[in-house]
């Protein structure tokens, strides 16, 4: 990854356009990313501390809020948090290297069989149900974001394309 600083990773970015300008605490960060279930690549724990180191190097501002039983800690964006993810924005994208267990799985295909293989991909079918279905409520909920909806549905469009390229996985025929 190209980052303008070496203070942040990609999940830092990732946290500071997920808290926009609106604010979110650690709880909202981790259903939002959940939600989609493409974009929760990170452990449970990470969506607590990275807001709070983030907070702590002036990227992000904290404030107490009630919760529903107990208090809660909401982040938002600083000038500085903006400032960041624009120079990050200025920089050339590059390719993030892929984790993907169907990859993996056509990768052993000539160690384990292609009938087991085959067999597992063809798995897939009910989970990428699930994720277009998450995408359709995603883009039902960037209608409600007259602001950001534009760019909330460029990247279900993108997060569709690779789902596009998994089904024709499924459907592949090994032969």
């Amino acid at each position: 990854m190209s980052s303008p600083n070496p203070e942040l990773s990609l999940f830092s970015y990732e946290i500071l356009g997920l808290v926009g300008h609106q604010g979110a605490g650690p709880h909202d960060l981790l259903r939002l990313a959940r939600r989609g279930r493409m974009l929760a690549w990170a452990g449970e724990s990470q969506y607590y501390t990275e807001p709070k180191r983030l907070a702590k190097l002036g990227y992000l501002s904290s404030r107490k809020e009630p919760g529903k039983t107990r208090e809660r800690t909401v982040y938002a964006l600083t000038g500085m948090g903006l400032q960041a993810l624009r120079d990050y924005a200025r920089t050339p994208a590059t390719f993030t290297p892929v984790k993907s267990d169907p990859l993996l799985r056509l990768l052993i295909c000539d160690l384990v069989g292609e009938e087991v293989t085959r067999e597992s991909i063809l798995g897939l079918g009910d989970d990428l149900e699930d994720i277009r279905g998450r995408l359709d409520e995603a883009d039902a909920r960037a209608a409600q974001l007259p602001h950001r909806e534009k760019y909330l549905t460029l990247t279900t469009g993108f997060l569709r394309r690779l789902l596009d390229l998994y089904a024709d996985e499924v459907d592949r025929d090994f032969d």
